[in-house]
């Protein structure tokens, strides 16, 4: 009998739990939630959490708040969202650095696989392989080839250490073999600019940041990045297709909650951002910066997460990067 009414106390717990749970994601939003984003304001994760937060907000009937939290290599608003309740008013719109975080520092104050959940990766963008004309390469074969026969004789320029176009071309150099001499910029514009001047001869660079200049005959483009072709710059293999099977790296921009948000809350905001992402004036919002609208599901994101963490660890030790 006392085994009988303890398990009946625990099954009406149980259920208490979830009922209060139920009623707490129906009535979500009753407060403004704050999206912090760990970047400065104007930068590439708030060109697209601004829209969104808007859009969300008005389909909500609430109110969200965009924080810029910058800082630390956007660890300090990262760690503000690990640490938060698991209500669902604090959210983190993070950029796809935030795998490369465990790879590049010896301590970080979260772990980016146990500390949160996933809701949606937002948006994807790809870099792209742009080169010199001068340089005498006319595909990514070639340029294998030309770097392997003159090793460490190439410089390449990126954004800065631990950034994704410096990281885009460690991978590859990951995956072939081949020695290039990195010179970091402070920006995608200052790198691009080098590469126009003749500082160096290749970079990966954002296809709104290098296409204009492909277009003008300045630069050549070799390969996008991504596991398909870009919208932007259809015509242009990707680097899979060109020369390095199994190539894949995406610039992207995802949305997570602290852990243990109730699955309500996060399939909530899924949906409304899976939709948001896909309205017209978003996609055309995207399509001016080279960007993609993604929304897919929380344990697709989550797996990307997992993935990228493992790559970027192997990636960062074979390189010695760590972050300044």
């Amino acid at each position: 009998m006392l085994f009988k009414n303890n398990s009946l106390l625990l099954f009406l717990a149980s259920a208490i739990t979830v009922s209060a749970a139920d009623a707490l994601a129906q009535h979500y939003p009753s407060r403004p939630i704050r999206l912090v984003v760990p970047q400065s304001a104007g930068g590439s994760t708030d060109l697209v959490a601004r829209p969104l937060a808007q859009r969300v907000a008005e389909a909500m009937k609430g109110s969200v708040v965009v924080d810029n939290r910058p800082g630390a290599g956007s660890t300090i608003g990262t760690d503000i969202v690990a640490k938060a309740p698991p209500d669902g008013y604090t959210l983190l719109a993070v950029a796809a650095s935030f795998t490369m975080s465990p790879s590049l520092y010896k301590k970080l104050p979260f772990d980016p696989v146990n500390d949160f959940a996933p809701i949606s990766l937002l948006s994807s963008l790809p870099n792209i392989l742009v080169v010199q004309p001068a340089l005498p390469v006319k595909s990514v074969k070639e340029l294998l080839a030309y770097a392997k026969a003159q090793p460490g004789k190439l410089n390449y320029s990126s954004s800065g250490m631990a950034t994704g176009t410096h990281m885009s071309m460690e991978l590859l150099k990951h995956m072939t073999g081949i020695t290039l001499a990195h010179i970091p910029y402070k920006g995608g514009a200052p790198s691009v600019t080098a590469l126009l001047s003749s500082e160096v001869q290749l970079c990966f660079a954002t296809i709104s940041t290098a296409l204009p200049h492909v277009k003008s005959g300045r630069l050549r483009a070799l390969a996008v990045s991504t596991a398909r072709r870009a919208t932007a710059a259809p015509d242009v293999p990707i680097l899979s297709e060109a020369g390095v099977p199994g190539y894949d790296y995406a610039s992207w921009i995802g949305l997570l909650a602290p852990a243990k948000t109730l699955p309500a809350i996060i399939a909530k905001w899924h949906a409304e951002s899976a939709r948001l992402m896909q309205m017209p004036d978003m996609k055309t919002l995207l399509q001016h910066e080279g960007s993609e609208a993604v929304g897919n599901s929380p344990s697709e994101f989550a797996a990307i997460i997992r993935t990228e963490v493992e790559r970027w660890k192997a990636v960062s030790k074979a390189a010695g990067i760590k972050a300044e």
